[in-house]
């Protein structure tokens, strides 16, 4: 048996353990977490660089694949060896609720008045605008579908379609198909009658749907013909269409679109900076240079307002492609997105 004495000397060297881990985490960069790809070799370019420069410290950067469990561990750990992340909506939502980020200062961002309503939370502020939308290749089908009514017309438009694997998108997308109003999705989502009715319209296209997961399939599945169109990331499109060549077109009317946004984990060494490092990229004279790279939307309404017009048609943000968009309801999900997961599965299985 231990005595008084060691379990003493167990509790001082544990301390002193425990206030070197503190030292050690306080002495660390900031580190900035994103999605890796194209899209944080653009951040990289026109925000960690020149905020390193500006606050003459080292910023590091990581990349990660999502999920809120990954966010859950680093918080509970104690001092987390991320500070700031970006993160999806519901990321956002859950974390947000179970107090995993610190909340943000909105002073320094400008106020949330700067921002679209759909990017202001206590916690994060929104990062991109991108949206999921019917994409087909114009070289190939040379009518072009118009709604998700067409997309589901295979006599009008036969071959296969490509949609997302999972009932996020899905579920929305049949109901618009089966003549829901956009505005509408979500109040008949909520609803058992429309969640059957969503999987009743997916039966109707299941054997002509190719499921796609990662973000580069539904470009891949247009390229080689496999599917004659497909739900597809608007951000990709583009980005295939400069470095390829390619001639893929985005149909705006009933796409999603959904904000990404900066967080500071809970408890982080590097709070301040995190703070700052996030008011510079949100600053709209910074903001305004990421559609150069990339086409995805601006939350900050004057970075949004200030992107030169041969570059704004292809954003989720501009006007026009606002017009006939939803934004993603990240709380139905939440709330929903286990039950709808089960049955969409089962129903996938059959």
């Amino acid at each position: 048996m231990r005595s008084v004495r060691t379990f003493a000397l167990v509790g001082c060297l544990s301390a002193v353990v425990g206030a070197w881990g503190i030292i050690g985490a306080e002495a660390r960069d900031l580190t900035v977490v994103s999605w890796g790809g194209n899209y944080q070799d653009a951040q990289r370019k026109i925000y960690f660089e020149p905020f390193a420069k500006q606050s003459g410290k080292p910023l590091l950067d990581e990349s990660w694949d999502g999920g809120i469990g990954v966010i859950a561990a680093k918080v509970k750990a104690g001092v987390p060896n991320w500070d700031v992340v970006q993160v999806e909506s519901e990321e956002l939502a859950l974390g947000c609720a179970d107090g995993f980020y610190e909340q943000l200062d909105w002073d320094k961002l400008g106020g949330k008045d700067k921002f679209l309503p759909a990017a202001v939370s206590d916690c994060g502020v929104g990062a991109i605008v991108w949206s999921t939308a019917l994409s087909y290749d114009a070289d190939k089908l040379k009518e072009a579908p118009a709604s998700w009514a067409d997309f589901w017309d295979v006599q009008k438009f036969p071959g296969k379609r490509g949609l997302r694997r999972g009932p996020k998108y899905a579920l929305e997308f049949a109901l618009m198909a089966d003549g829901v109003a956009p505005a509408d999705v979500y109040r008949e989502l909520a609803t058992p009658a429309g969640v059957d009715r969503a999987f009743k319209k997916l039966d109707a296209l299941k054997p002509h749907i190719v499921w796609w997961e990662s973000g580069a399939q539904p470009l891949q599945l247009l390229a080689s013909g496999e599917v004659v169109m497909t739900s597809a990331y608007n951000g990709r499109i583009s980005g295939i269409n400069k470095a390829e060549g390619k001639n893929f077109k985005v149909v705006w009317p009933g796409s999603i679109y959904a904000i990404d946004s900066w967080v500071i984990l809970k408890n982080s060494p590097n709070k301040d900076a995190a703070m700052d490092f996030i008011a510079f990229a949100s600053a709209p004279e910074n903001q305004v240079k990421l559609p150069e790279y990339i086409a995805y939307g601006l939350p900050n309404k004057e970075a949004a307002g200030a992107v030169p017009a041969n570059l704004q048609a292809d954003l989720p943000t501009a006007p026009d492609n606002l017009a006939g968009a939803i934004p993603l309801d990240a709380d139905f999900w939440v709330d929903n997105i286990e039950e709808l997961n089960k049955r969409f599965n089962a129903w996938l299985a059959q």
